[in-house]
């Protein structure tokens, strides 16, 4: 079987059967005809085509012209063209906008030979390049997700498979186990890497905006609306859209989102016209949907459209194998970044992070690392440096009596740090460290939001995915 083809293309069929049969002998390719520019590209919209070889003077679509429509369908197509009123302008022209080589007729059969064999062997040669260099950057994607656990790997397998379909894919898994790089990879590993992943966080808009910056809206849909505006499906067109933490989605819009993943068309806000969008839907979430579903607040058949695939990160608890690896390539990372290149973790250290309970997942492995490094006054890191927050919930238990022996003030500003640092933190991190949303969500006014974060060193930034 062959690996290139070769189509040639001339409007004079008694010319173009000759090339043919003279062709074929000396050529180690398929070879196909076209009898027009038109036919030509028809022929390379549905074959996998490598070179053409045309020529230029065709009355419906000229060689010139059929060069540019063909980079259009593959960038990668070798052009050579003939042509019986040889110049050297239209040789200049022709190889300026991108022509392989340039023949003249009648046509010299030891030069065409030798033109089309080096053409072929050059595309043959770029097709095994790009073929390595594809397989280097999907091994560098997966290097992202650090560990070699059977858990783990099953995961990336199954990224490695559905990548390449359109399927809608739904991730499910506790905050902080990396849905959101495994929706990334996945992106990045499919035919539409080519357009950027459009990332919308739901429970960071507001509700009564979310549908607009969805589907959009046109100048006049309501107040301030001043202009059109594209929404992020229109935005995500030949893309992919990535929905994050999907069980928050409102049951209005549920509704709506469903319709689209239907028919695949949106109707912006105060527009009577639908809009076909190509959109590969790609959805996380924390929560467990079929819960939500049994108490109906998340949709059955939404459930069902979303998960043709369905992706489950598992917990750090159950790659307890992989967390030295883990803890090692976070520690090599933050050495650098805080400027403590001596620090090391001491096998004690080692055993109580890999005893942990780690229930923030990965994300909080890597804070505990990053504080570790921050705060330990030797160079080896030693248990008692490691703050998990399995450490902290014992300890005000264990200090209770103490704590209720104290003064009332000092008792209350003790429980009340505590508190108000995990209530902080845990609306940050389901907010992805937008703080407007998260105060929104606490019911409390962003300037006293802030002034909780300053008065208890809790920085945003740390959240950010």
């Amino acid at each position: 079987m062959y690996e290139e083809t070769l189509l040639i293309v001339d409007d004079e069929k008694d010319l173009l059967s000759g090339l043919k049969r003279l062709l074929e002998p000396e050529l180690d390719c398929r070879i196909l005809i076209a009898d027009s520019g038109v036919e030509a590209l028809k022929t390379a919209s549905k074959e996998k085509v490598d070179v053409v070889l045309s020529d230029i003077r065709m009355p419906d679509l000229n060689g010139l012209e059929l060069l540019d429509q063909l980079k259009k369908i593959d960038p990668k197509i070798a052009v050579l063209l003939m042509t019986a009123y040889g110049s050297i302008d239209l040789a200049v022209e022709a190889l300026r906008k991108g022509a392989y080589d340039f023949i003249t007729k009648p046509l010299d059969e030891d030069r065409l030979f030798h033109s089309l064999k080096n053409c072929l062997e050059r595309q043959k040669l770029l097709k095994r390049t790009a073929t390595l260099q594809e397989k280097i950057r999907q091994k560098e994607l997966l290097h992202q997700f650090i560990g070699s656990s059977p858990a783990l790997q099953k995961v990336l397998s199954t990224i490695r498979l559905v990548a390449k379909t359109d399927m809608s894919v739904l991730i499910t898994g506790e905050s902080g186990t990396g849905k959101e790089l495994a929706a990334r990879t996945i992106h990045a590993l499919s035919e539409r890497r080519s357009r950027e992943m459009v990332a919308v966080n739901c429970p960071a808009i507001p509700e009564a905006i979310l549908e607009s910056e969805l589907f959009g809206y046109k100048k006049g849909a309501f107040t301030n609306a001043t202009r059109d505006k594209k929404g992020l499906f229109e935005v995500a067109h030949n893309s992919t859209l990535f929905l994050d933490e999907i069980g928050d989605l409102p049951l209005v819009l549920q509704t709506k989102l469903l319709r689209v993943l239907q028919e695949r068309e949106i109707k912006p806000l105060g527009d009577n016209v639908t809009k076909k969008v190509d959109v590969r839907i790609v959805a996380s979430t924390n929560q467990d949907l079929k819960e939500k579903m049994a108490k109906g607040e998340f949709r059955e058949d939404l459930y069902f459209r979303l998960s043709e695939l369905l992706i489950e990160m598992p917990p750090l608890r159950k790659m307890k194998e992989d967390i030295p690896i883990l803890a090692n390539h976070f520690l090599e990372i933050y050495k650098q970044q805080l400027k403590r290149p001596e620090k090391q973790l001491s096998s004690a250290a080692m055993t109580k992070l890999t005893n942990a309970a780690w229930k923030g997942n990965v994300r909080e492995l890597q804070n505990v690392i990053k504080r570790s490094i921050l705060l330990s006054p030797q160079e080896i890191i030693q248990p008692d440096d490691i703050q998990l927050e399995s450490d902290e919930s014992e300890c005000l238990v264990k200090d209770l009596d103490e704590i209720i022996n104290r003064p009332y003030k000092d008792a209350k500003s003790l429980i009340m740090k505590h508190f108000t640092t995990k209530y902080i933190t845990y609306h940050l991190e389901k907010t992805g460290g937008n703080v407007t949303e998260a105060a929104r969500l606490g019911g409390i006014e962003r300037q006293s939001f802030q002034h909780l974060m300053r008065k208890y060193n809790i920085r945003s930034e740390e959240f950010r995915k």
